[in-house]
């Protein structure tokens, strides 16, 4: 299943067309469709990276893709709130703030 779009993507695609060509091609078209873990687990992690980085600008399309991969609202919140302990109350504070622009959209 090819990438949906992202505005991000459409964006910087005339500054970093390689970059993009690599996010659609390998990251996108390999990595995201290899059979041992589920597009759901990989929402997961990737939100949890992004959240653990501090990465609020790519949380907000990856908390989409989650919603999208069949994580429940309450599951990321849960996610946000145990990444906390670990990452930092700032990161999950931010997390929290971006997720709540997402949810708020998704209704």
């Amino acid at each position: 299943m090819p990438p949906v779009p992202s505005s991000a993507r459409d964006q910087v695609r005339p500054v970093v067309p390689g970059l993009i060509d690599l996010s659609e091609r390998v990251l996108y078209g390999d990595v995201w469709e290899r059979p041992a873990l589920s597009k759901r687990d990989r929402s997961l992690i990737t939100c949890a990276a992004l959240i653990a980085l501090g990465r609020e600008r790519q949380l907000t399309g990856h908390l989409q893709r989650a919603l999208a991969n069949g994580l429940s609202k309450s599951e990321l919140g849960e996610a946000i709130t145990h990444l906390a302990f670990y990452a930092g109350w700032p990161a999950a504070m931010t997390a929290a703030l971006v997720a709540k622009d997402v949810f708020e959209q998704q209704e």
